[in-house]
C-alpha cells in the first residue's frame, strides 16, 4: 500500500516496520507508544549506547502521521506520543499544519529537526537528543517545550512565535556554524520563557525579542569566552522580569519561588559579554549573586535600559566593564561589593531615582562609585547622586556629593583658578560648609585684636579721631563693604602696615568666596 491509500479508513500500510506498525495504532488510540527497556543506562538518549530497529522509526512515517495521518478510533483523540524512540531519517515538518498533539520524550534523532514555517497546536520535545533543531517563523497556539533536549548543532527560532510558553529548561545547546547556540531573533513568546539551568556553549541571541511575561534564565551557564557575547540581546522587550539568578538544583521546585532549606543552588554564570542595550522590562532587571567572566574587551552592557528596578546584586566582574549610559530605572538596589572598579563602569546619563542599598554601602564608597565612572569629570553622576540624596531627605550627604564634585572639577583647572579653588575648599568649602566662614572671621578677628594691640597708632590729623579699639579696627579691616570709621583713621607705618595689608586681602578673599558659595547655593536650589 502506498502512502495515503487507505489512510482515511485507518487501514495499516503494508510496509511498516514492526515498530511503526506499533506507533501507528498508537497514534490511533491517542496513547503513549514507549519502547524504552526499562534500564535508565541504556534509555539514556544523551548516551552511547546504540538502539536497534526494535526501537526505530522512520522520520517520514513520522511526519505522515502528524501531517495526514488516520483517523482516531472511536472515542479517541489521535496524538503522537513516543517513548524511547530511536527516529532515523529527517524529521522535515517544514511549511506544514500539525493538528494532533505532539509530545515526544526520552527519544534520539539521527538527523536534524525541520520545522520552519510549520505550525502547531502545542509540541513538546522533552529530554531528547537532535543534531539540531531548525525552527525559523514556527508558530504554535499553546506551548513550545524543549527541556532537558540537547543539541550538538544548535537551535534557530529566529521569528518564531510561542502562543502561551517556550520551555528550554536544563536544555544543552552547543553553537552552530555561525557561533551561534540559539538564534531567536525577533521571538515572539506570549507568556513565560524559561530557560532555568540552561547551558550555553555560543551566543544565545534574542534581539528584538519579545516575551509577555518573564524571562527566567535562573542558573543558567551561558558560555562564549572566545566570542563577543554569550548573551545578545538588545532591544528585547519582556512584560515583567528578567532573572539572571540563582536557582535550585537536584529536587522539584517551582519557578520563581525561593529553593526550599537544604537545596543545592546553582548561580547563573556567564562566561562571555552580554548585551541589554534598549532594552524594556515592566518590572525588573535581577541580578542577584550573578557571576561574570569577561576579558577586557567584554562587558555587562545595559545602554538606554529603562525598568521599574534594577537588582545590581552579583559579584564584581575582575576584568570587562559595565556600561549603564543612559539607562533609566526608578530604584537602584545594589551592593557596594558588587560595582567594577575604575575605568571599568560607566554612567553617562543614567538616571534613577532611588537608591536601596543591600548592606553596607557608607558615603565614601558610593562617591568611589561615581569616581569610578568617571575617568574624566563629568557632572552629571555627582548631581544625579546629589539629587536622589536630597529627595530621600538626606541633605548632608548631598552635599558631600557636590563637595566632591567641586573637588574633583579643580584637578581640571589651570593653575591660578585651581589655587583659587583651594582657597574655597579651604575657607567655606566651596560654599557647602558655611559655618567655615564664621569661625575663618573669628579666628582672624581674634588673632588681629592681639596684633593691633601692641601697634602704634598715631592719629591721621590734630583732631576729630575717635578712640583707638584694636577690635573695631581689624573688624573694619576684615569687612570691606562695611565701613565702621577706625581704618581710615590711624597712621600705621612698617610692618603694621603690610599686616593692614593681610588682613584686607584675607577679608576680601573670605567674602568673595561667601558670596560665590551663596551664588551656588543659590543656583542649586
Amino acid at each position: 500500500m502506498t502512502e495515503g491509500d487507505g489512510v482515511r479508513d485507518g487501514d495499516l500500510p503494508d510496509d511498516l516496520t514492526a515498530a511503526e506498525a506499533g506507533m501507528w495504532q498508537a497514534f490511533r488510540n491517542g496513547s503513549v507508544y514507549d519502547l524504552s527497556s526499562g534500564d535508565a543506562q541504556v534509555d539514556d538518549p544523551h548516551g552511547g549506547h546504540p538502539w536497534g530497529p526494535e526501537r526505530t522509526v522512520r522520520a517520514r512515517i513520522v511526519c505522515w502521521l502528524l501531517l495526514d495521518g488516520p483517523p482516531a478510533l472511536a472515542g479517541r483523540v489521535a496524538s503522537l506520543k513516543l517513548a524511547g524512540v530511536r527516529i532515523s531519517g529527517t524529521l522535515d515538518l517544514a511549511g506544514g499544519t500539525v493538528t494532533p498533539y505532539l509530545e515526544l520524550r526520552g527519544c534520539r534523532f539521527d538527523d536534524e529537526i525541520l520545522l520552519p514555517e510549520a505550525h502547531f497546536t502545542t509540541a513538546r520535545f522533552v529530554d531528547c537528543a537532535a543534531p539540531r533543531l531548525e525552527a525559523a517563523r514556527v508558530h504554535t497556539e499553546g506551548d513550545l517545550h524543549l527541556p532537558r533536549c540537547r543539541f550538538l548543532g544548535g537551535v534557530r527560532l529566529t521569528d518564531a512565535h510561542i502562543g502561551t510558553d517556550l520551555l528550554l529548561n536544563q536544555a544543552v545547546v552547543y553553537r552552530d556554524r555561525s557561533g551561534r547556540s540559539i538564534a531567536a531573533d525577533g521571538m515572539t513568546v506570549g507568556q513565560d520563557l524559561q530557560a532555568e539551568l540552561l547551558e550555553s556553549h555560543g551566543e544565545l541571541s534574542l534581539r528584538s525579542a519579545k516575551v509577555g511575561v518573564s524571562l527566567s534564565l535562573r542558573g543558567a551557564r551561558l558560555r562564549n569566552p572566545d566570542g563577543r557575547f554569550a548573551l545578545n540581546a538588545p532591544q528585547l522587550t519582556v512584560g515583567r522580569t528578567l532573572y539572571l539568578t540563582p536557582a535550585g538544583v537536584g529536587g522539584p521546585w517551582q519557578s520563581g519561588t525561593t529553593p526550599a532549606r537544604g537545596t543545592r543552588i546553582q548561580r547563573f554564570e556567564c562566561q562571555g559579554g552580554i548585551r541589554l542595550d534598549d532594552g524594556r522590562f515592566g518590572d525588573a532587571i535581577d541580578l542577584e549573586r550573578a557571576r561574570f567572566t569577561f576579558t577586557d574587551s567584554q562587558q555587562l552592557s545595559l545602554r538606554r535600559v529603562q525598568a521599574p528596578e534594577l537588582r545590581f546584586l552579583g559579584e564584581e566582574p575582575q576584568r570587562g566593564g559595565v556600561l549603564l549610559s543612559g539607562a533609566r530605572v526608578v530604584n537602584l538596589v545594589d551592593r557596594a561589593t558588587s560595582w567594577p572598579g575604575p575605568g571599568r563602569l560607566h554612567m553617562g546619563g543614567f538616571a534613577y531615582e532611588n537608591l536601596v542599598p543591600q548592606g553596607p554601602f557608607p558615603l565614601t564608597r558610593r562617591l568611589g562609585w561615581v569616581a569610578a565612572a568617571t575617568a574624566e569629570y563629568n557632572p552629571e553622576p555627582y548631581e544625579r547622586l546629589a539629587t536622589v540624596l536630597r529627595a530621600a531627605g538626606e541633605d548632608e550627604d548631598a552635599r558631600e556629593v557636590l563637595l566632591a564634585k567641586q573637588r574633583r572639577r579643580r584637578e581640571t583647572l589651570p593653575p591660578a583658578a585651581k589655587v583659587w579653588g583651594y582657597a574655597q575648599d579651604l575657607t567655606v568649602a566651596y560654599g557647602y560648609r558655611p559655618g567655615r566662614a564664621a569661625v575663618w572671621m573669628a579666628v582672624l578677628w581674634a588673632a588681629g585684636t592681639l596684633a593691633f594691640a601692641h601697634a602704634p597708632h598715631p592719629p591721621m590729623g590734630p583732631g576729630g579721631h575717635p578712640v583707638w579699639d584694636p577690635a573695631l579696627f581689624v573688624l573694619d579691616l576684615l569687612l570691606p563693604v562695611i565701613d565702621l570709621g577706625q581704618a581710615g583713621q590711624w597712621r600705621l607705618s612698617g610692618g603694621w602696615q603690610w599686616a593692614a595689608a593681610v588682613m584686607i586681602l584675607l577679608g576680601w578673599i573670605l567674602a568673595t568666596t561667601v558670596a560665590a558659595g551663596a551664588t551656588r547655593l543659590l543656583r542649586r536650589g
